[in-house]
């Protein structure tokens, strides 16, 4: 049996599917047929009901649930894992209505996390992650910052920009939970006990790569666009952890709470949105 599967390149997901998807643990008769793509773009097809299963912000999580479940392996989920909002200057928490603001993607946690912190904040663009640091040095003389996430956590410093806000950390200080940036979904329509089967699976990829870490694969150094090692590595400890293993009690309360957020539990209970 094949079935599609949708991640991002970054090193994280590489780092947590490479097992599965390069026959490094036994997988029995399943298959995937592996769809490389940022996050936002994943969440368009995730809309579009078009992989069985993918990664997708949980900012898009509302809108999923009439065709997918959460996974209870693969997710993005910790506490100084956040989305960055960044300038090229310091500027006032008073100010960011003035200013136009890149987000990497409309359906992306890192949206929503904005969206809280500034909710009257409108003037807003949406770009592709690895393209807002260089929409903000090259409005130098214009009023713009941006949300960054993955690796650009760890280069915008580098570049002369400078963190505004974490938005991560508003959430955890106004929750006291961790922040959910990302999970796995899968398909209704998938026969149950295939799920758990997937989702085991997940959870041995992970533990395999984790096993032989520090070492970095050659599957996630070939899709890390060119990124220094020490970078990939501290991508990996901030994304891949407990939580990515399984979601826990407190991963999925958090996971609740961002969905209380988005006013949608009201119209599902706890658990048709996890695989049970």
């Amino acid at each position: 049996m094949k079935l599609t599967l949708g991640f991002s390149p970054c090193p994280n997901d590489t780092f947590i599917f490479d097992a599965l998807v390069n026959n490094k643990i036994n997988s029995g008769e399943i298959k995937f047929e592996v769809i490389l793509e940022d996050v936002e773009t994943l969440n368009e097809l995730a809309l579009k009901n078009t992989l069985d299963l993918s990664k997708i912000s949980y900012g898009v999580l509302p809108l999923l649930l009439d065709n997918y479940f959460v996974l209870n392996s693969g997710s993005a989920l910790g506490t100084g894992v956040g989305p960055l909002l960044i300038a090229n200057r310091e500027i006032s928490n008073e100010e960011i209505n003035d200013y136009t603001i890149a987000i990497p993607g409309k359906h992306t946690t890192a949206h929503l996390l904005f969206n809280l912190a500034f909710a009257e904040a409108k003037n807003k663009i949406f770009m592709r992650y690895d393209d807002i640091e260089e929409f903000i040095l090259s409005s130098k003389n214009k009023k713009a910052a941006g949300v960054i996430i993955h690796e650009n956590r760890f280069t915008y410093q580098q570049k002369g920009l400078i963190k505004i806000i974490d938005l991560g950390e508003f959430w955890e200080q106004k929750t006291q939970l961790p922040i959910p940036l990302g999970g796995i979904v899968a398909k209704r329509n998938i026969d149950n006990t295939l799920l758990k089967n997937i989702d085991g699976l997940i959870k041995q990829s992970i533990k395999y790569s984790l096993n032989n870490y520090p070492m970095i694969s050659d599957f996630v150094r070939k899709h890390a666009q060119e990124m220094e090692e020490d970078v990939m590595r501290k991508h990996i400890d901030l994304y891949v952890n407990d939580y990515s293993v399984d979601l826990g009690e407190k991963g999925s309360k958090a996971i609740l709470q961002m969905l209380t957020v988005n006013s949608v539990l009201n119209q599902r209970t706890s658990n048709s949105i996890f695989l049970q």
